[in-house]
């Protein structure tokens, strides 16, 4: 793939870029690829830096929810410019985030967050960024945030369950504010004379 920046209406239903990082999980530093988490959904979730202010608390809610995430076949990885080796510095030395037992993948050299639209040049580091990919490796939702504004797990949640739910029940889409057990819609049944 070219390593150039993509835009986010360019991104949707694309195929996930294939890279290999280094991530730091389990007291462990290892390599993996991005096509290694085919075959199950996968949030990859972008913030700044390690060490800073917003970011634990949303690395830490996420961190809370994330055995649930797992119940729905879905893996987290959160991505930062920083490297594996200060990931587990900050693991170690937070009490915050020893509670991360997801994936925390290093991209220092920014090439994943140019790829995906979120790294920001003048500074080395990335937007605050949520792109949720099917099992076949392709792109469904891409959120992006001025690094001011922390984002929340049970909207996070909530988009996946309605990317699962969608993905399942072909002809059906899922209303504003949509989760399990709510009413769908079908195009062009259910909107006849309610718009």
């Amino acid at each position: 793939m070219e390593e150039t920046t993509r835009i986010p209406q360019t991104i949707i239903n694309t195929q996930l870029p294939d890279m290999s990082l280094e991530i730091y999980q389990d007291n462990n530093i290892k390599r993996v690829n991005l096509s290694d988490y085919k075959g199950k959904w996968l949030i990859l979730f972008f913030y700044p830096a390690d060490f800073t202010f917003v970011c634990p608390t949303e690395l830490v809610e996420v961190a809370d929810m994330y055995d649930k995430f797992k119940e729905l076949d879905v893996e987290i990885m959160s991505v930062s410019t920083d490297t594996a080796f200060v990931h587990k510095a900050w693991h170690d030395n937070s009490p915050s985030i020893a509670k991360v037992n997801y994936p925390m993948a290093a991209d220092p050299t920014g090439r994943l967050c140019r790829a995906l639209g979120t790294y920001i040049e003048e500074e080395g580091l990335s937007y605050r960024a949520t792109i949720i990919v099917d099992p076949e490796g392709k792109i469904k939702t891409y959120e992006i945030h001025d690094n001011s504004i922390g984002r929340s797990a049970e909207e996070m949640m909530r988009k996946i369950q309605a990317a699962q739910f969608v993905e399942t029940h072909g002809g059906q889409v899922c209303p504003a504010s949509w989760k399990p057990g709510k009413e769908t819609l079908t195009p062009g049944v259910d909107l006849i004379g309610k718009i």
